[in-house]
């Protein structure tokens, strides 16, 4: 497929009504200098990853999305200037919030979460740039940050979605629940919706779109507990700490249907928390077995996996995103 193929679907059914009116719409625009390493097609095939671009139209160079940002509808846009350095990224929020005094600020914290631009990569690279096995990886894939999800919900209900499921099936699933809630910007794209609306559509509609029955129950809990302001830090607009992840985990973790898993890939793809424990992960486990000379046993367990893993910290989940990136590699 074309780069471009994807950028203008031509099946979309007409736009729903907005959460706000949309002629009152406005811009916040910021500008960020990007590390030396710095890897854009990293974020763009995160968030590329449906091929009908429903609620993500990616370029070569640029990332269109629609989201609900603090319970307007917007599209966010981002874009990769290239430069005589590292070079740039210019992103901008169409939303009425987006007039307010507080959204650039707001603005520059998500994009700085969203590219990982917040992860220590540099101090972990060179940390661990003799480590036997991960030495070589980190060679190869040098510069590898973890891109996240515009929300920490948007990436609690994909981990939910996921679970022991192919990354094919929870894309269709994530896409029938998005357009089956019906939220479109003028922009054309539809917005991933936020616990509230997920709420609206109901046990029914998220039944329709293909989540199980306990999956969908989780996720009206979990959205539940959103609204309720049981999950705290539950904006993602700043770093966190690991007394912060610590706290969100048994706040998560107190929900049924909600495990270490969800938890800590929740973590990594909607707070940037690169220490989670994904060592239950099949493909992370799947990535160790095929490092060579490996001094683990086959087939890897989880528990083998943690031991890898725990001297790493506090860069697990880093080191995670690179052995799944290995996979890719090696295919």
């Amino acid at each position: 497929m074309p780069p471009d193929a994807i950028l203008m679907p031509a099946h979309l059914p007409p736009p729903a009504a907005p959460l706000a009116p949309a002629a009152q719409a406005a811009l916040s625009r910021v500008r960020l200098p990007l590390p030396d390493g710095f890897r854009p097609q990293d974020v763009l095939a995160f968030h590329g990853r449906d091929p009908e671009a429903l609620s993500e139209r990616v370029s070569a160079q640029s990332l269109d999305k629609g989201l609900v940002w603090q319970g307007e509808l917007a599209c966010l846009s981002v874009r990769f200037l290239p430069g005589t350095g590292p070079g740039e990224v210019e992103a901008w929020l169409d939303a009425r919030i987006a007039a307010c005094a507080e959204a650039p600020g707001l603005l520059t914290r998500t994009v700085q979460r969203m590219l990982g631009l917040s992860q220590d990569v540099a101090a972990f690279e060179h940390a661990h740039r003799h480590h036997p096995q991960l030495g070589p990886l980190l060679a190869k894939q040098s510069g590898l940050r973890v891109p996240a999800t515009a929300t920490p919900f948007e990436a609690l209900s994909w981990a939910i979605t996921g679970q022991q499921i192919s990354v094919r099936a929870a894309v269709a699933i994530r896409r029938r629940m998005v357009q089956a809630c019906g939220l479109r910007h003028p922009c054309g794209l539809f917005c991933h919706p936020d616990a509230a609306q997920v709420l609206a559509l109901g046990e029914a509609g998220l039944r329709g779109a293909g989540l199980t029955a306990s999956k969908a129950r989780t996720l009206l809990t979990l959205s539940d507990a959103f609204l309720a302001g049981d999950v705290p830090l539950a904006d993602g607009s700043q770093p966190l700490r690991a007394e912060d992840a610590e706290r969100i985990a048994r706040h998560l973790l107190a929900l049924k249907g909600i495990g270490p898993w969800t938890v800590s890939y929740a973590l990594l793809r909607g707070w940037g928390w690169t220490d989670g424990a994904l060592h239950g992960d099949v493909a992370v486990r799947r990535a160790l077995a095929e490092l060579p000379d490996h001094p683990l046993p086959t087939p890897v367990t989880p528990e083998a996996a943690q031991a890898w893993l725990a001297p790493l910290s506090p860069w697990r989940a880093l080191a995670a995103a690179h052995l799944w990136a290995s996979l890719s590699m090696n295919a």
